[in-house]
């Protein structure tokens, strides 16, 4: 089944995409299947604690 969904992905892609266009394609798609399965099994931050991190990222990084 995944042979099958990757060969439909890559016959929308335009004729003249290079091997790059392919690699990004299958990446992002990966990245968004991750994605939905953290969100499955409730692997989540609320806004609280992605804004906590963040500000902390970025005090250590503008010292």
């Amino acid at each position: 089944m995944l042979k099958d969904d990757v060969k439909q992905m890559i016959d929308k892609l335009p004729e003249d995409c290079s091997i790059e266009d392919i690699q990004y394609t299958l990446y992002v798609r990966s990245k968004i299947e991750k994605g939905q399965k953290d969100i499955e099994e409730g692997h989540l931050l609320m806004n609280d604690e992605v804004k906590a991190r963040m500000d902390k990222w970025l005090k250590k990084n503008n010292q």
